[in-house]
């Protein structure tokens, strides 16, 4: 290969991975943005909508609240539609089709962006497959033993809550303990080290009674 085509190769491909950073950079900086409230407005109108849509699925099944959503948007186009059609009429003006440019802008996805997207969540099923079998087929005792603890726990969370209910808890300490958690970062640490420190000890006085225990620290 001309070394000069190779050395352009390799400039578009560090270029295109640094576009790459640069967008889940910001994409990451504009979500910590809304959780920790930097623009009210903003903040408030994502956790207003999220909330309506959680509750309303609450109260009525999901192909009821997509049908109502794809229901309201339709009538405000072809209102907006309408109105404008009459304004342009009695005004004998030839602005066009109000969606003019919402019209003839490309909404396809590029395939270079859909196998970006794909092979990046191929990574995360691989990993999380993995994972899952190394814990179910106990790799190792004390994590399989603390993925069943998990799981015990959650047979009861699931009894008092369905799944509607904790995504709206979720929902709500999404953006309610960020900034919480930021006016009172020292103190809340200092718990948390505590407490972290508690359960590490805890573990590690369960690991020394536990069969693989002579084995997991040998491999550690």
């Amino acid at each position: 290969m001309d070394p000069m085509t190779q050395s352009a190769q390799i400039s578009s491909s560090q270029g295109f991975a640094d576009g790459h950073n640069s967008a889940a950079k910001e994409s990451k900086l504009s979500v910590m943005d809304l959780i920790h409230w930097r623009d009210p407005k903003k903040s408030g109108l994502v956790f207003g909508l999220s909330m309506l849509l959680l509750l309303s699925l609450a109260a009525f099944s999901v192909i009821s609240v997509a049908s109502y959503l794809l229901l309201a948007l339709l009538c405000v186009t072809i209102t907006f539609r309408i109105y404008k059609s009459v304004v342009q009429a009695v005004q004998k003006s030839s602005d066009g089709h109000p969606f003019k440019a919402l019209i003839d802008k490309d909404v396809s996805i590029p395939p270079e962006t859909f196998r970006k997207h794909v092979d990046t969540s191929l990574t995360y099923i691989n990993r999380a497959l993995k994972q899952m079998s190394r814990l179910f087929l106990v790799e190792d005792l004390v994590d399989s033993l603390k993925l069943a603890v998990a799981m015990w726990l959650l047979t009861y969370v699931g009894a008092v809550f369905n799944g509607i209910t904790i995504l709206i808890l979720a929902d709500i300490l999404l953006f309610a303990v960020p900034p919480v958690y930021e006016k009172n970062k020292t103190q809340i640490d200092q718990y948390i080290d505590m407490a972290r420190t508690q359960i590490n000890t805890t573990m590690a006085k369960l690991q020394e009674k536990l069969p693989g225990a002579v084995k997991r620290s040998k491999t550690e």
